[in-house]
């Protein structure tokens, strides 16, 4: 009576072995799982590193606003640029608004992260500007 009986170590054995394939199974589904999840990540740090190299790059801004502005219509437009750490703030007290519908259609179609925007009407054919573009 003393003496374990085999047949319970067998029993015992199987349920660990059980057990075990449980957990196996358990863990081969969360790596599949973070596999998906890694891959989905991935995607998303392309489209990022895209965007971020569009919207932030300070030289790319800087030469496609001075293409910009030496536009024939818009040197006309007596309009100041100031470079800072941050961004370019561009103002102009006294704008034909046909410069400034030409402006305006270049830089909502741009990738420039407009950080603030003020249009003041003056009169009939002229406005007042206030852009400053973030990188």
């Amino acid at each position: 009576m003393n003496r374990i009986n085999p047949i319970h170590i067998a029993i015992l054995l199987v349920v660990i072995l059980a057990f075990i394939i449980m957990k196996l199974h358990d863990a081969k589904e969360e790596l599949a799982q973070n596999k998906e999840s890694y891959q989905k990540t991935l995607v998303l740090a392309d489209k990022i590193k895209g965007l971020q190299s569009s919207y932030f790059n300070k030289i790319k801004i800087q030469k496609s606003l001075e293409r910009l502005l030496r536009q024939s219509s818009l040197r006309s437009a007596n309009i100041t640029k100031k470079v800072t750490n941050s961004g370019i703030l561009l103002t102009s007290e006294s704008m034909d608004i046909k410069a400034l519908n030409l402006l305006m259609g270049k830089i909502l179609n741009g990738a420039y992260n407009i950080s603030n925007l003020k249009i003041k009407r003056l009169n009939n054919e002229k406005a007042s500007l206030k852009l400053e573009i973030k990188w």
